[in-house]
């Protein structure tokens, strides 16, 4: 399992609180899918995730875009993205 960075470690902090999960936010492998993953996560955590996202970051990421799969697919992409359109 690779290491997480900063970035990666805040948002893994960020997904463990607001989705009340039983787990060290370290110890979340940022290469695992997200849903349906070692987290088994649904598509209402993904929603929540979103919003919370969103509230702390500053933009919403539609359930509309084209690319929404792969920015969930795990915790790496979906850092990259967050770092690359955050607003706060």
């Amino acid at each position: 399992m690779d290491s997480l960075t900063p970035e990666e470690l805040e948002l893994s902090t960020l997904i463990i609180e607001a989705l009340n999960l039983a787990m060290d936010p370290q110890d979340v492998d940022p290469e695992a899918p997200l849903y349906g993953g070692e987290l088994g996560l649904d598509s209402i955590d993904i929603l929540e995730i979103s919003m919370v996202i969103s509230k702390r970051y500053g933009f919403m990421i539609s359930s509309e875009s084209e690319n929404k799969v792969e920015i969930f697919s795990c915790l790496r992409n979906l850092c990259t993205y967050v770092q690359s359109h955050k607003v706060k």
